[in-house]
This record gives C-alpha cells, sequence and structure tokens, in this order.
C-alpha cells in the first residue's frame, strides 16, 4: 500500500489511492494503483493495449467505481453523492467521439452543455462559435457531427467540453483520426488552456512529448513509472519493456 505524504496530497487536484478494480469474473484490471495529480501537471497516461488506461480514466469520472481503494478530485472523494459536483469540475472527451454529439448541428452540439446548466443562449452561441473557430470548425458549424470525418468529430467534442470550462481535462486516445495539421492545432490549443490539470491516454508518443511534462505508465494493472515525459521518452529501452515503442 502506498503512503503519501502530506506534502503531495494536501492540494492535489486528482488523488489515487490503492485503486483496484475488476469486471465480474474476471482478473483485476488494476491492481493497487496510486498517483496524485498537482494544480498545473499535464501528464501522460501511457500503457500497451489493454493495459487499462481507459479503465482508469472512467474510474476518475465515476463512470466505473473501484473494487477497493480510493479517488478524490479536487478534495471530493469519487461516489454517487458526489458524482453531480465532480463532473462539474472534470471534462471528458471518450475515445468514440460519436459518444458526445447527437444534436443537429455542431454549433447545437457545443451550446448544449452550457445551456443545460443555464448560459444565456447569446453568450453560449458566441462562446460555441469561438471555440470552433480555435480548431478551425467554424465553416461547418451548421452542419451534422455525421458530415464531418472522424477527426473532425474529435474536436468538436473536445469543443463541447471546454465549453464548460473545465478545472480537471482528460482525453482518451485524442489524436486518433487527426492528421499532423490537426493534432498540431490541437496541441496548440491545449497549451493555450487554463485548466488546473490535464491527463492524456495516448499511444502518440511524439505528440505527447509536445503536450505534457508527466508521464505515468499502466503496466500489469499497476502504475510502473512516474517520470517527467521528456526522460522517459528518451530511455528507448524503457520504453520497448514497457511494450512501448518510440517509432512505430
Amino acid at each position: 500500500m502506498t503512503v503519501f505524504s502530506e506534502r503531495k496530497t494536501d492540494r492535489a487536484e486528482v488523488l489515487v489511492k490503492d485503486l483496484c478494480f475488476a469486471y465480474p469474473q474476471q482478473p483485476s484490471v488494476l491492481q493497487g494503483v496510486s498517483f496524485a495529480i498537482q494544480p498545473g501537471d499535464r501528464v501522460a497516461l501511457l500503457g500497451p493495449t489493454g493495459s487499462g488506461k481507459s479503465t482508469l480514466l472512467e474510474q476518475l469520472i465515476g463512470l466505473k467505481l473501484p473494487t477497493a481503494g480510493e479517488v478524490w478530485i479536487g478534495g471530493m472523494r469519487v461516489e454517487p453523492r458526489t458524482l453531480p459536483q465532480i463532473r462539474r469540475r472534470l471534462g471528458f472527451c471518450f475515445q468514440d467521439a460519436n459518444d458526445q454529439l447527437f444534436m443537429p448541428t455542431i454549433l447545437e452540439d457545443v451550446m448544449f452543455g452550457p445551456l443545460n446548466y443555464g448560459m444565456p443562449i447569446a453568450q453560449a452561441k458566441n462562446q460555441a462559435r469561438d471555440l470552433l473557430a480555435r480548431f478551425g470548425l467554424d465553416v461547418y458549424e451548421a452542419r451534422s457531427a455525421h458530415e464531418l470525418s472522424g477527426g473532425q468529430k474529435r474536436l468538436v467534442a473536445l469543443a463541447a467540453v471546454l465549453a464548460l470550462e473545465p478545472a480537471i481535462l482528460i482525453l482518451d486516445e485524442p489524436t486518433t483520426g487527426l492528421d499532423p495539421r490537426w493534432r498540431r492545432s490541437l496541441a496548440r490549443v491545449l497549451g493555450e488552456l487554463p485548466t488546473q490539470a490535464i491527463v492524456i491516454a495516448s499511444h502518440d508518443l511524439h505528440w505527447i512529448r509536445q503536450t505534457t511534462d508527466r508521464a505515468l505508465v499502466l503496466y500489469g494493472g499497476q502504475i510502473r513509472e512516474d517520470c517527467s515525459t521528456e526522460r522517459l521518452l528518451g530511455d528507448r529501452s524503457l520504453l520497448e519493456s514497457y511494450d512501448l515503442p518510440l517509432d512505430y
């Protein structure tokens, strides 16, 4: 069991303590996972396919609850009674953007969250247009998400999350389907965000080098490495040992 010092946890935006999770009749996916994320951290969550990255991210927002252990967000323990408050602090982008886009137009998709929380229509529309413009998608505002490419859908889904101005942004494989131009645009936008913490699960190691400063490696159900992104990506043999080849 990991013991956290007060210095590391008293102001943590995200605190995970001895987290375990298993699906019914299956071996444990997560086994005693512990880490803390401080305000200002930009964290890469790395690991081979099937290592449990998406499952761990879903624990942070309460889509799945631990078999054992605890998750704390902004000083609140993640449990059914706290989920409404916690989800106001979190912005989560799923791997499949289709899970988040359902309105007749992408402008309405980006407006949906703020309107649901009581923002005036004119303000929500102006904000949505500004966000779409940041990703170069404003010319498509009257289109349905179904008319866009997979990469464009992912950016619309992110714009819809950013419209809620989350304190903590969590992205699951955000560059999947993006060509180099859109990947560069996404990196630029993330670099400008005022969010208190960002967590990105990705296999795109070169892009991660540009967008994060800290890396966690999830392997065999546990966090095996917690170091600077630059240090990890500079050690090819270490990456290979976790089935994370740099050039693939």
